[in-house]
């Protein structure tokens, strides 16, 4: 049998809708990055992206997750 791909805790609602919020706003960036017509640029944007990303994977706080995303998701390109 695979490993399952779902934490190993229950995510309450809350936890659910900001883990969704957050895979939105990833997903984002990296559309945006598609764009960018420069390989090399490209390139360093997803590296960053991508480990800003996994630095805060364990991000736990609330008030912090917030106010990371707040201004971002707000952002429409």
């Amino acid at each position: 049998m695979a490993a399952s791909r779902l934490p190993p805790a229950t995510l309450t609602l809350k936890q659910f809708m900001r883990r969704q919020q957050v895979l939105m706003l990833y997903r984002r960036i990296l559309q945006a990055i598609r764009q960018v017509s420069n390989d090399s640029d490209r390139k360093y944007l997803k590296d960053w992206a991508r480990e800003e990303f996994k630095r805060n994977k364990s991000a736990t706080e609330e008030v912090r997750t917030r106010s990371w995303l707040r201004p971002r998701l707000k952002r429409k390109t």
